[in-house]
């Protein structure tokens, strides 16, 4: 037995020198350019263990005791056809998988809640080696789909396994100013019929009620928890950093009580009429009011009275012209002024609406908002009935103590009461260029650190839905153009 046993170890160890002295001086080259890379990989990671695969690695490029490429020896052409086209698919998944979750992806701009820095329609590359890319808290998922798979509507991602939050060493840290792409944060819990829909279940219930929601399936679909690298994408610009607080004041932004310098293509909404006429789809293109932010407010006299529209034009035969209602730049208002026709400009007044956080009526609105404390990794506040309300979705969604609460004016995390809270992430408060049409920071609150995907490098192409293909529909102006021209 023992002879038998030798032979084979040596016949293995013979076969193994042989297929090492049979292999081209290219594969060579190619294991050791990859080897590289992988070790060099393994490092950034900070996990040794994972080198258990380069054995693997060895025996693809160079001895070959794993048959990965045995369909190249079939006698049947469709199976080598067939095979051929999997395996390439396969390899080219695989790749798109690492370059995705650790360098970079593209990302379409959906909403225009940054123009006129970033255009609907906007294809970006996103740099995740600026921030650091995070190790995938669900690494077994579909590289191309966010969350669900298109046609058969399932998830595109198991839940098991699941690793803890973790991010690798980047280029930087966020900065005030930056454009970032993130988690939504309020997008934790979801309606599968609503997964498309700006409205979380959270605002399904404020409008329905939880009842409705969770009863009401034919309408709602189920309510499912998403986790957060699994969250849809948002992309705002960076206003405030953790540790500092934010306020705002008639559109002024003052962070630790020092004003803050508006981006440079930053909008508002403004209401402006013209004397004689209106404007055409050409005037709207040339101001560069997208389709989507053109209103026309039709009023007569006694109309304008009723909603306070006073002060502006009423021609001498008694009607209104058309009062238009859309947001501006301060090069567009400079247009706008230059047109003897126009009558009367002004902002457009600001409403209370409901705003973050839900639960405290401050009367607050998009104009006039704050003063809020953003919550730094190490920095502790004081927990009583006032500051739960502000940073009760932090301790308990974010940094998961969900046994906490507010009852008889104690507030107990983890069941127990406590008087004081260490939060354990950095936090941002994140808003859009396009202020009064932005659903930012002001309506859903702060955006954790373990949410942060990439920071937006430059812009791929961009495609204009207003237009054919042959009438403008690719902006030619802006591939490759910078994603962020303010920093």
């Amino acid at each position: 037995m023992a002879d038998n046993n030798t032979a084979a170890k040596r016949s293995f160890g013979e076969d193994l020198r042989e297929r090492i002295r049979a292999t081209r001086t290219t594969r060579w080259i190619r294991f050791a350019i990859v080897a590289i890379i992988f070790i060099a990989w393994v490092a950034w990671l900070g996990s040794w263990w994972v080198l258990i695969f380069l054995p693997l690695l060895f025996d693809i490029y160079i001895t070959g005791f794993i048959p990965f490429t045995w369909w190249k020896k079939s006698k049947s052409a469709a199976v080598r056809t067939v095979m051929s086209w999997v395996d390439a698919i396969v390899y080219a998944l695989i790749l798109v998988y690492f370059i995705f979750t650790f360098v970079g992806q593209n990302y379409a701009i959906p909403s225009s809640s940054l123009e006129k820095t970033l255009l609907v329609g906007d294809y970006l590359w996103v740099n995740k080696m600026a921030y650091g890319p995070r190790v995938p808290m669900t690494p077994i998922h579909f590289p191309l789909v966010q969350n669900r798979m298109p046609i058969i509507d399932t998830k595109s991602y198991t839940e098991w396994p699941s690793w803890k939050y973790r991010r690798l060493k980047g280029l930087g840290q966020v900065e005030r100013g930056d454009i970032v792409v993130f988690n939504f944060p309020k997008g934790d819990t979801v309606t599968t019929k609503f997964m498309e829909s700006a409205q979380t279940y959270y605002d399904l219930v404020a409008q329905y009620g939880r009842n409705a929601v969770h009863t009401n399936k034919d309408v709602f679909g189920d309510v499912i928890h998403i986790p957060v690298d699994r969250r849809q994408n948002y992309v705002k610009r960076a206003i405030g950093l953790p540790g500092e607080r934010l306020k705002i004041v008639n559109d002024t932004i003052y962070i630790n009580g020092e004003q803050l310098d508006d981006p440079e293509y930053v909008q508002y909404n403004y209401l402006y009429q013209f004397r004689n006429g209106g404007l055409t789809d050409r005037d709207w293109e040339e101001l560069g009011v997208s389709a989507a932010d053109r209103y026309t407010m039709e009023l007569s006299a006694a109309d304008m009275s009723a909603v306070e529209l006073n002060g502006f034009y009423i021609a001498p035969d008694g009607k209104v012209p058309p009062i238009y209602v859309s947001p501006l730049t301060r090069e567009m208002i400079d247009k706008l002024k230059a047109n003897p026709d126009l009558a009367r400009i002004i902002k457009a007044p600001s409403y209370p609406v409901r705003l973050f956080p839900e639960n405290i009526d401050h009367g607050w609105t998009v104009s006039d908002y704050g003063e809020i404390w953003i919550p730094k990794k190490g920095a502790s506040i004081h927990l009583d009935a006032s500051t739960w309300p502000v940073y009760e979705r932090v301790i308990r969604n974010y940094e998961s103590h969900t046994d906490s609460y507010l009852k008889d004016n104690t507030v107990y995390i983890d069941g127990k009461p406590a008087d004081t809270y260490t939060f354990a992430m950095d936090y941002y408060f994140m808003m859009g260029d396009n202020r009064d049409n932005s659903s930012d920071s002001r309506f859903w609150g702060f955006v954790p650190e373990d949410h942060i995907v990439g920071k937006p490098w430059r812009v791929l192409v961009s495609f204009d839905k207003d237009k054919g293909l042959f009438d403008g529909k690719i902006r030619w102006n802006r591939i490759f153009r910078t994603a962020n021209p303010d920093k």
